[in-house]
């Protein structure tokens, strides 16, 4: 391969990454930048941002709700302007709850399923619960990722309930491609939480489950009152009693990562879901059968 070569440069990128961002205190490095992302001291913010762009060519904030942001954390979580989106209102049709670049997806091998092609996880592992265990099993997944630059809010892929998130808290590895082919079970060994969305027609099932990774560590769901990330100390089965509308915000990572999507055989994925793809919050991502 030519030494110019924007695939190897890309290679060589990813791999810089990977050493600075896995082989550093993760956990310390995570709370560390939960700290000083808030600060709203202006010269921070304005420094903060510009090395963000610097190193981030694809940030896009023409979109956001606001142009002017009081810290580096309140540009992370932005909110769309209204009508930024467009949400599917088709009822057979699942949305996407988030932005992000279409990632491993598929049926699910009995319980196996995988983060990148020869590096495979278990059901077992990443949801901890035998009965969603069963109710997946040869179902189908599909794995969304954020990219830092992207709009780090998600949103309900249908009108749903939810009564009960399992937190299930662990490290912070980096999410990003290079690590899924370097880490084994690496979403099984994430900070994440597990939302079961309880659907009108009983036989449907959908169950999202939000993976943090470094400098993230914090997943805020508005159905609870605490933001659950590295310094959480409580309960692991949080109750709730939510409802929302598709595409509702239902909360937001601190910064960016994956979000997997578990649906049972009474749904289909859609024709345009393919590795690699850019899909928006409200475009169509499953469908009935």
């Amino acid at each position: 391969m030519p030494e110019n070569s924007p695939v190897k440069h890309l290679t060589q990128l990813e791999q810089l990454n990977f050493l600075l961002t896995n082989r550093i205190p993760r956990r310390y490095a995570t709370l560390f930048m939960g700290w000083f992302s808030k600060l709203e001291n202006p010269l921070i913010r304005k420094f903060s941002l510009a090395i963000w762009r610097r190193f981030a060519d694809d940030l896009d904030l023409s979109d956001a709700r606001k142009s002017d942001f009081n810290s580096l954390h309140d540009c992370f979580i932005r909110q769309l302007r209204p009508g930024a989106r467009n949400i599917v209102q088709d009822t057979n049709v699942m949305v996407s709850p988030c932005d992000a670049i279409i990632g491993a997806y598929g049926k699910i091998e009995d319980t196996t399923l995988y983060q990148a092609k020869g590096f495979p996880y278990s059901l077992e592992d990443l949801l901890i619960d035998n009965s969603l265990v069963e109710r997946y099993r040869n179902g189908l997944y599909i794995t969304l990722r954020l990219k830092s630059t992207m709009y780090h809010r998600f949103h309900a892929p249908s009108d749903c309930h939810i009564s009960e998130v399992n937190y299930i808290s662990g490290d912070t590895w980096n999410v990003n491609p290079i690590a899924l082919k370097q880490v084994e079970r690496l979403y099984c060994k994430n900070e994440r939480a597990v939302i079961d969305l309880q659907l009108a027609n009983p036989e449907h099932h959908i169950t999202l489950v939000p993976v943090a990774a470094i400098l993230v560590a914090g997943i805020k769901l508005h159905c609870l009152p605490d933001v659950l990330d590295l310094r959480y100390k409580g309960s692991n089965h949080l109750l709730c009693n939510a409802d929302f509308k598709k595409g509702d915000e239902m909360g937001y990572f601190q910064h960016g990562s994956t979000i997997i999507i578990f649906a049972n055989r009474q749904f289909r994925i859609n024709n345009q879901v393919q590795n690699g793809n850019l899909i928006r919050v409200g475009q169509p991502l499953l469908q009935h059968r």
